[in-house]
């Protein structure tokens, strides 16, 4: 007989991750989020050996971002995504820098990934949209642990309140994350960004002869979101230093994100998924009867 995990819902409709997933800010936490999950050594010891984020990393990116925002908008497709990827980590193992076997299926690995998404983005949201409430951050906290269930990840694996969660989330800053390999490129500003290879003939022609002045800045401004959005306890365990300027500079951006975005139209403020996803919703609400 099936399981409830077997067939975990999304989350739903109207919820906080439905206005913050899709949303075009999410797109600035998201170096965040990410160096966070490859600090810990056997996350960023996978992503060194069995990734191409060095030779594709716009590609790479592609496919992470749609992915994300399928087990948020994808309905019934959210749970095959959560397959494909377990079945897409099947073979990824190794040794990691401290000399463990790994292997990206553990639970304590693959749930730190996914958990790493909830500090990151409660962090970042109160630059960008406005500081949570609580009861909007439990909210969120009870929509990302759907998320984790969409990803296969079981409830022993995933703590299960906000208080447990805060305990938990220090104790892997204390005991696992550093200053990996894939950590120091990510935030490196003097390795060459491969050119975009996505988008028309004329656009690409276009990058490709204005790469070599756009990719150093484009490194810097990685690097300044990535370390900027981390938590400032992620920062000091990871071992990164963030100045007084830095955040005034960070503070400065995030005060024009917030004036313009919600200034936009939707189908400019909203991924496509989302915004697609949300356009169906609004039909859906309209044609039931009342």
């Amino acid at each position: 007989m099936p399981q409830a995990h077997d067939h975990p819902a999304p989350p739903p409709p109207g919820g906080v991750l439905w206005s913050l997933t899709g949303d075009i800010r999410a797109l600035l936490m998201l170096p965040a989020a990410l160096v966070l999950q490859v600090a810990h050594p056997a996350v960023g010891a996978g992503v060194d050996e069995h990734s191409v984020f060095r030779t594709d990393p716009w590609g790479r990116a592609e496919r992470s971002l749609r992915s994300l925002q399928l087990w948020v908008y994808g309905g019934d497709a959210a749970v095959e995504e959560g397959r494909r990827l377990r079945r897409l980590h099947r073979t990824i193992q190794g040794t990691d820098t401290r000399g463990r076997p790994y292997h990206a299926l553990t639970p304590a690995n693959y749930a730190w990934v996914h958990a790493t998404g909830f500090p990151v983005h409660r962090y970042a949201a109160r630059y960008l949209v406005r500081p949570m409430t609580d009861e909007q951050e439990r909210a969120f906290y009870a929509e990302w642990l759907q998320v984790g269930r969409v990803l296969g990840i079981h409830d022993r694996d995933m703590p299960q309140t906000i208080e447990e969660f805060w305990p938990y989330y220090e104790k892997v800053l204390a005991d696992e994350v550093e200053m990996t390999a894939v950590v120091r490129d990510l935030l490196a500003t003097d390795v060459p960004l491969p050119t975009p290879a996505r988008g028309p003939l004329p656009l690409r022609l276009l990058l490709r002869a204005l790469w070599p002045l756009l990719w150093p800045r484009l490194a810097r401004f990685r690097a300044f979101l990535a370390v900027g959005f981390l938590p400032p306890e992620a920062r000091a365990a990871i071992g990164v230093d963030w100045t007084d300027e830095q955040e005034r500079r960070l503070r400065r951006l995030a005060r024009a994100v917030r004036l313009v975005v919600p200034a936009l139209p939707e189908r400019l403020r909203y991924l496509p998924l989302a915004r697609e996803a949300r356009r169906a919703h609004r039909i859906g609400t309209a044609a039931r009867p009342s």
